[in-house]
């Protein structure tokens, strides 16, 4: 497995249960080498599922926030318009921090961190693919799967396909200890989300846990938007981007505004796909599942698919050696790979409905009409 994010630890989790040898492969050298990210809502039938085929449903449900479930929608003047709360047995799809899910998948995962994949070679009906490490050694495996995310350096091996990019970029900023320090942004967001709509642009404001905010202006901009503040967004004055920000949203109401006036720091994170349609022939020895198979707009459907590619496709092989010892799981690999084709036809037919979803949701959601944003809403409640 090359790629230690939810879809690629929850492989190798159900791999684990059954008792079959996996390694995954990840770049970062430790697990807390980077923020883990923002907070993500498992849907009952695709990440919650996972989850129980991996035997955390439990674990899950007890570090989860049903409450983050809750949204209220707010129009640039700061007029509530739907102000959603979840009943207290909502289930359907809780909150939980990107970091906690790691934790829990972990376990006892055996994930070889600071292993950074530059490639991977096809294998062959008589053997695995080669996998191409960055510091010039190569391993062979009977089955790599690339879950290394957008950009994928195992894609190229199946496919030649690219992310483009949408015209809609985001940027991202932080609040910290929100209940506190800014008690006001802390009524207005609520118990889970806030979102406020304009003309080709929207603000989002999101609970994470221990009173962590994560904040997200999204607009349409040509990718190269940036160059006045900085070549690269990362390298500019946190001051310079706020204010371009705040001059790009300039007559909301200001409560909205005090989202972006308290950020302390800002991420640049243009929104890139692949084709609705994205397949590719069969290659021995390949594959892959989450955003390096089908990269869509972040509405909530790419980590849940991901987890749920990574769970069938574990059970996939331990079916086609469901009479193996567990000391003895030795599969022909011809056995191995017509499961691994069998489980792409499945994974295509789901992720391609939910791209179709989730795009034509992205453009709804960042709309020269915003009433287009609170129809889709509605749609999704009913």
């Amino acid at each position: 497995m090359v790629g230690g994010g939810p879809g690629g630890l929850t492989f190798a989790r159900v791999l684990h249960r059954h008792g079959y040898p996996v390694s995954v492969l990840e770049r970062d050298p430790s697990p807390d080498a980077r923020p883990p990210g923002g907070t993500l809502d498992l849907h009952q039938g695709l990440g919650q599922l996972a989850l129980e085929k991996a035997g955390l449903l439990a674990e899950f449900q007890t570090l989860s926030r049903p409450e983050g479930q809750a949204m209220r929608i707010l129009d640039t003047a700061g007029t509530v318009l739907r102000d959603w709360r979840p009943r207290p047995d909502d289930l359907a799809n809780p909150e939980i921090d990107r970091g906690q899910l790691r934790d829990l998948l972990l376990g006892s995962v055996d994930v070889r961190w600071g292993q950074s994949v530059t490639g991977v070679e096809p294998g062959d009906r008589g053997g695995g693919a080669v996998v191409r490490f960055a510091d010039g050694h190569e391993e062979t495996f009977d089955l790599v799967v690339g879950a290394d995310g957008a950009w994928s350096r195992v894609r190229a091996a199946v496919s030649p396909t690219i992310p483009h990019y949408t015209g809609i970029t985001v940027v991202e900023t932080s609040l910290d200890d929100v209940d506190t320090r800014h008690p006001e942004l802390a009524r207005l967001i609520g118990d889970g989300s806030v979102a406020v709509y304009g003309v080709n642009r929207s603000i989002v404001a999101q609970r994470n846990s221990g009173g962590h905010v994560k904040v997200y202006a999204r607009f349409r901009a040509p990718l190269d938007w940036h160059t006045g503040l900085s070549p690269d967004l990362a390298d500019a004055d946190p001051d310079a981007i706020r204010s371009s920000l705040l001059a790009l949203f300039d007559g909301w109401a200001a409560p909205v505004l005090d989202l972006l006036r308290h950020g302390a720091s800002f991420a640049h994170r243009p929104l890139y796909v692949l084709p609705v349609d994205h397949t590719w022939p069969p290659v021995p020895g390949v594959t892959l599942l989450g955003d390096a198979a089908h990269l869509m707009p972040p509405l909530g459907a790419g980590a849940n698919l991901a987890m749920l590619e990574g769970a069938e496709l574990a059970e996939a092989i331990v079916e086609t050696g469901a009479d193996a010892d567990a000391a003895d799981t030795t599969t022909s690999l011809e056995d191995l790979d017509k499961a691994v084709r069998a489980f792409e036809q499945r994974m295509w037919a789901r992720a391609g409905k939910w791209a179709k979803i989730t795009t034509a949701g992205l453009e709804r959601l960042v709309s020269s009409d915003p009433t287009e944003a609170l129809a889709q809403f509605e749609e999704v409640q009913s």
